[in-house]
C-alpha cells in the first residue's frame, strides 16, 4: 500500500482529494501547512506528496519542496504541487525547484489520480 500525503490550508480541498482517492490502495495523510507536512514526510516517507503552493505559516509548499528536493533520504519521494498560481512561469517554478507535476486549481481530480499512479509506476520502476 502506498502512502500520500496531502497537504493544503484548505480542509474542503484536502477533503476532496481524499474522497477522489479513497477507492485506490492508498494509505491517505493529511497535513494543513508546510511545518507539520515536513514532520510528517520526515516520520511517514510518504510515496506521494500532493503539495499546495501557498500556504499560511513559516514554509510555503516551495520552500517544503526544496527541503525535500535537497535531502538524500527523502529524493525518491514523488511531489506533485497542487497551486490556484496557474501562470506559467509558477508551473515552471515548481518544476524546476524539482515537482514531479504541477497541477491548478481548480483540477479534475480524475486527471490527478492519473499523475498519482503514473508516479508510483515510476517508483515501482513501470514507467
Amino acid at each position: 500500500m502506498h502512502k500520500i500525503l496531502i497537504v493544503d490550508d484548505q480542509a474542503d480541498i484536502r477533503r476532496m482529494i481524499m474522497v477522489a482517492l479513497s477507492g485506490g490502495d492508498f494509505e491517505l495523510l493529511e497535513a494543513k501547512d508546510g511545518v507539520t507536512a515536513l514532520e510528517m514526510i520526515r516520520e511517514y516517507r510518504p510515496d506521494v506528496v500532493l503539495l499546495d503552493v501557498m500556504m499560511p505559516g513559516e514554509l510555503d509548499g516551495l520552500q517544503v519542496l526544496e527541503i525535500v528536493r535537497n535531502d538524500p533520504q527523502m529524493e525518491h519521494m514523488r511531489v506533485i504541487m497542487v497551486s490556484a498560481k496557474g501562470q506559467v512561469n509558477d508551473s515552471e517554478l515548481g518544476m524546476q525547484k524539482g515537482a514531479n507535476a504541477y497541477f491548478v486549481k481548480p483540477f479534475s481530480p480524475l486527471l490527478l489520480l492519473e499523475a498519482i499512479d503514473e508516479q508510483i509506476a515510476q517508483l515501482n520502476g513501470n514507467a
